[in-house]
């Protein structure tokens, strides 16, 4: 029987590589300041991000995923491949951070649960393991195991005997072979995707303000640096699905960032304009202004922030089924 473990396995199956991966919090901007302030405690460790920021925009994250996608999800898992006859659905969560996607999803599904966290960082693994809850929606038991490696090097024989992939805030920080490479595996295992709050290249403040569109173009260039997809992860996502036989569905996941979530949006203002700056350097003076204007309506309770992502749910066909 396994239980929550701190495994080192890494992802591929082969030696561990330098490159960084990207954990649940990357694909928003306040990880570009959190990157230049988590150094690793050793050079050949892997850059740390703060759980403090991933604990702060978890409730968020957990208001704004899409519940109308787990109906069809239900469906496909009710007789799905994957489940295991000890431990019930497998469910490999790529990239997870803290595990705020085990968190929220664990217990919306019903039956035996057997979660297998994958992230670059073995800080965030810990906090991951010990956090993931233990029961399902009926009562069911879920276990979890830890493995650290490289997203980047995805191969269908990670995902063997999974019956769900889940992600969230992942896609936009891959490039356009990570995610063919997702996809592909994906449909290899026959298993179900489900890929939430991918940034989608739209914000909207109230009140509104004349260089609102300037930093978040600047921004939204600058989530494409390195050919990255930023933006435009999930039509891109949703095409490779699609060129793999999968059925793919989207919802709209605001983040809606009022008052009561005043800590969250001074947070994601800094790193927001932070990324903007580093990508258009011309903008350093003005955008100082703007932010200590746009902090000082948060702090006064006059600000309100919608941060537009995007869910995915990819049903890839299940392993057998007729072309």
């Amino acid at each position: 029987m396994r239980e929550t473990a701190g495994t080192a396995a890494p992802l591929t199956g082969s030696a561990e590589q330098p490159a960084a991966e990207a954990p649940e919090s990357a694909a928003e901007p306040l990880m570009t300041a959190a990157r230049t302030g988590a150094t690793p405690d050793h050079p050949d460790d892997p850059p740390r991000y703060a759980p403090e920021w991933l604990r702060l925009r978890e409730p968020a994250d957990a208001a704004a995923r899409a519940h109308d996608l787990l109906d069809p999800l239900r469906v496909r898992l009710a007789d799905g491949p994957g489940r295991a006859a000890h431990d019930g659905l497998v469910v490999h969560d790529l990239g997870c951070g803290t595990g705020s996607m085990g968190r929220w999803l664990a217990p919306l599904l019903d039956g035996a649960q057997h979660w297998v966290l994958h992230d670059r960082d073995p800080y965030l693994l810990h906090f991951a393991a010990v956090g993931t809850p233990r029961s399902a929606a009926d009562g069911s038991r879920v276990t979890v195991e830890t493995r650290r490696g490289d997203l980047a090097r995805l191969t269908p024989d990670a995902l063997t005997g999974a019956g769900l992939v889940t992600a969230s805030a992942l896609l936009d920080v891959l490039t356009a072979r990570e995610v063919d490479a997702l996809a592909a595996a994906c449909a290899a295992a026959g298993c179900p995707a489900l890929l939430t709050l991918s940034v989608a290249g739209r914000v909207e403040l109230t009140p509104e303000h004349p260089l609102d569109t300037e930093i978040t173009l600047a921004f939204n260039d600058h989530q494409r640096r390195s050919g990255l997809l930023g933006p435009d992860a999930v039509s891109t996502a949703a095409e490779a699905f699609a060129a793999y036989g999968a059925t793919v569905r989207t919802r709209s996941a605001p983040w809606r960032l009022g008052p009561d979530e005043a800590a969250l949006a001074g947070q994601w203002l800094r790193g927001w304009v932070a990324a903007a700056v580093e990508q258009r350097p011309e903008l350093r003076e003005p955008a100082a202004r703007y932010l200590e204007e746009r902090l000082a309506a948060c702090a006064a309770g006059e600000l309100r922030v919608v941060v537009h992502h995007t869910d995915l749910l990819a049903l890839c066909r299940p392993k057998g089924a007729a072309s």
